[in-house]
């Protein structure tokens, strides 16, 4: 099987190709996708090397499945142009989440939406991503009326200037910024653009696509998304009221037997989700379930996921493996 990854030299590209052979994905031949100023250097996957081509010449190649993960404005125009030459592709951007005519896929939650009709399948936002894989047994279970959630998350989640600025903080250089003030010792309850409602376009994300992830829109949702000095994962403070009421050891029982989830909740030994733990694995790691005692029938809990990998680079290789095992990659 043929097999482009767009934007295989950023961090979530080069993620991609890591589980791709970590995850052994049929692939014959890869095909890595990048700017111009990439083009023909050399990338190694498996033991192998392969030459960098632009988007235009990939589509010539005619791979199977494209993996995207090189931004909205890459996605928006060759991802229409993949898809037309019979290529299915999985776009980690945001250009195509909210598009009606596109399904926004976690395998673990909504994986039974795939069609022959899908050739373009857009991959949610990281913090959504880990959130739904912990909600969906307990929606099924006790029906969710709302959720408020607060994030913690990664500087891996902005990019690589990010993490420099972070790491050049921490030494005391002066260098390039990725954001608008200091990072490191520092909180900044802001991620990507504010909205005319007062949220930013990150929390809006988690709105909505909750929502048509989980094929719900009775689920209210309100976020608060916040970026801490940490690498290696996103972690989440999730307050969830249901219509009826739960059984705590039910609850923690529901998310052991959750595919894709680690229940990590022992307080007595001081055991709870870190990002640090998660770093470098597919799974979800949901710990401190407690209910909430201001309120009747909620739940508190705490979500930690590495955001490159079950965030973006994971969940796009188990699109990709779910359309060949459909018989969707011909």
């Amino acid at each position: 099987m043929k097999v482009a990854v767009v934007g295989a030299t950023g961090l979530v590209g080069s993620e991609i190709l890591t589980v791709l052979a970590e995850r052994n994905f049929p692939v014959t031949e890869l095909i890595p996708v990048a700017s111009e100023k990439s083009k023909g250097k050399e990338i190694e996957f498996k033991g192998k090397k392969y030459k960098i081509v632009t988007p235009a010449e990939a589509i010539a190649l005619k791979p199977q499945v494209a993996l995207f993960s090189a931004g909205g404005d890459t996605s928006t125009e060759f991802a229409p142009q993949y898809a037309e030459a019979g290529i299915m592709v999985v776009d980690n951007s945001s250009a195509w989440r909210m598009d009606p005519s596109k399904k926004l896929v976690v395998p673990e939650v909504n994986g039974d939406v795939l069609t022959p009709e899908d050739k373009i399948i857009a991959n949610p936002n990281c913090s959504t991503i880990q959130m739904v894989v912990v909600l969906k047994p307990l929606h099924e279970k006790y029906k969710i009326k709302r959720v408020v959630v607060s994030t913690y998350q990664s500087v891996t989640g902005t990019g690589v200037k990010a993490v420099t600025q972070l790491m050049d903080e921490r030494a005391g250089k002066e260098g390039e910024k990725a954001y608008p003030y200091q990072i490191d010792l520092n909180v900044i309850p802001h991620i990507d653009v504010f909205q005319e409602n007062g949220y930013t376009k990150e929390e809006m994300k988690m709105i909505k696509e909750t929502n048509k992830i989980m094929g719900d829109d009775s689920i209210r949702v309100t976020a608060t998304t916040v970026r801490i000095p940490v690498m290696g994962g996103h972690s989440e403070s999730v307050n969830i009221e249901f219509e009826n009421d739960f059984d705590v050891t039910e609850v923690r029982a529901l998310l052991a037997q959750q595919e894709g989830v680690i229940v990590v909740d022992d307080p007595a030994n001081l055991k709870y989700p870190m990002p640090k733990d998660a770093h470098g694995k597919d799974e979800v790691l949901v710990g401190r379930i407690r209910r909430d005692e201001s309120q009747d029938n909620t739940l508190n809990l705490w979500v930690v996921a590495d955001n490159l990998r079950k965030g973006a680079a994971t969940n796009a290789v188990q699109i990709a493996e779910l359309l060949n095992k459909k018989g969707l990659l011909s």
